[in-house]
């Protein structure tokens, strides 16, 4: 029940892509990254059931060089010795030292503060692109039964094949347009790790939607602003836009009938550290109301929090 992709070689590419580029600058000099002379370890993602797992393992070791404003050259190195998903990135050690038989500089306080926070700030754009980038298309949703994605499928449970089944009857049946079509609502509740404010930004910002489905998508966050979710398979556009409090919109699956839109509202309360969503769906086709329920609670809320780190406390 699971696909695994290992990301270890693309890893070691990213990591020097995000760690050469490091330097830093003061009164005293500059000092610079001059080669990536070590990365040990590796790198993979698993799929089980729907869930993203990641790991990886990294020893790294830098050469880097200080100069100083007079123009002498100092060389030394920086060992990351544990880049790893079991530490958090705020507590993975970066270890700056001088080369044997270097004179002491403050070029190495210098490398120590600003330039082990620029490595720090690489390795976060690592994780975050391991997360967003390397994924896509490990978990993309099913777009009337058919799977929209390379990696190996499980076949999909016998209630989800009669779902996925009526589904399509019924769009055949219904694609004149001004058919009146059976409609249902929704309604969803779910509670964030983090302030409405936040949430609400992941949900009207380009670049966090696309981390989250881990898909292409564009969108305008104004009122009358279209979106298309999924590579095309969600569109719609924003009715209403209350920045942390309220989202309404015009929203599609692309297998609904031509033309017909659900309104999705979404109301945004601040419960002390913790936010809580309600979803409130109305002109929902009556055969799509499991699958509707479904890729809200999936691609959405569950895609978010473990995105970004909002779901529930495990203690």
């Amino acid at each position: 029940h699971r696909t695994e992709r290992d990301a270890s070689n693309w890893s070691t590419e990213r990591l020097k892509t995000l760690l050469l580029p490091v330097r830093v600058e003061s009164e005293e000099g500059a000092c610079e990254v001059t080669e990536v002379s070590k990365l040990d370890g590796e790198a993979s993602i698993n799929n089980r059931k729907g869930k993203l797992i990641f790991f990886y393992e990294w020893a790294i070791k830098l050469a880097w060089t200080g100069t100083s404003k007079t123009g002498v050259k100092y060389k030394g190195y920086v060992e990351i010795p544990n880049l790893s998903d079991e530490n958090d990135i705020d507590e993975v050690e970066i270890h700056v030292s001088l080369a044997k038989d270097e004179p002491d500089t403050n070029l190495k306080t210098l490398m120590k503060q600003e330039g082990a926070k620029k490595i720090r700030d690489a390795m976060k754009t690592y994780i975050s692109t391991l997360k967003t980038e390397f994924t896509q298309g490990m978990i993309l949703p099913t777009v009337n039964g058919e799977h929209m994605e390379t990696t190996p499928q499980v076949a999909p449970k016998a209630e989800d094949r009669k779902t996925a089944a009526s589904s399509s009857t019924a769009t055949s049946q219904s694609k004149s347009v001004g058919v009146k079509i059976p409609t249902c609502k929704i309604s969803l509740k779910d509670t964030f790790l983090t302030s409405p404010e936040e949430l609400y930004r992941v949900f009207v910002t380009q670049e966090m939607v696309q981390a989250f489905t881990h898909a292409q998508a564009t969108l305008e966050a104004d009122k009358g602003g279209k979106f298309q979710l999924l590579d095309g398979s969600v569109t719609g556009e924003f009715v209403d836009l209350v920045p942390e409090k309220q989202l309404v919109m015009k929203w599609r699956f692309k297998s609904w009938p031509a033309g017909h839109f659900a309104t999705i509202t979404l109301n945004f309360t601040d419960k002390g550290g913790e936010t809580e969503v309600c979803l409130e769906g109305k002109g929902i086709p009556a055969s799509e109301e499991e699958r509707t329920k479904q890729g809200w609670q999936r691609y959405y809320f569950e895609g978010i929090k473990q995105t970004f780190g909002y779901g529930a406390r495990l203690f």
